[in-house]
């Protein structure tokens, strides 16, 4: 899996809330955040459809789009590198740092301390 951009983050993170979603619901959900055209978020969703992070299918006629990766596994990957690359932190990071999040149930959470706790060495170590 391609990790996402921090804009194709948001757009899955809109997905992860609700999908299956139509570009112009999408870009209503991401535009003040971001700050961007429809242009780009249509570049953005052709991108993430190449890397397969995406599908699309028609719904009455309407293209609509849904997550193909898991918000779960995706997170996790996220975390991993902002403890590793940007804190130094060897260990798995605390998952109390997620409390509260109003992207994470704590099913999900559950699974993602578990993720985090058995992600693999890194291989250069």
């Amino acid at each position: 899996m391609a990790t996402p951009s921090v804009t194709e983050l948001s757009l899955l993170k809109a997905l992860w809330k609700e999908q299956p979603l139509s570009a112009r619901e999408l870009h209503a959900r991401v535009e003040e955040a971001l700050g961007w055209s429809f242009s780009s978020t249509r570049k953005t969703l052709e991108r993430m459809l190449e890397k397969a992070m995406l599908v699309q299918r028609s719904v009455h006629g309407v293209l609509v789009y849904e997550a193909n990766v898991d918000k779960v596994a995706t997170l996790a990957a996220f975390a991993h590198d902002f403890g590793r690359r940007v804190m130094e932190i060897d260990s798995p990071l605390p998952v109390s740092m997620f409390t509260g999040s109003k992207l994470v149930d704590q099913q999900e959470l559950a699974a993602l301390e578990q993720m985090l706790h058995d992600w693999p060495a890194d291989p250069k170590e």
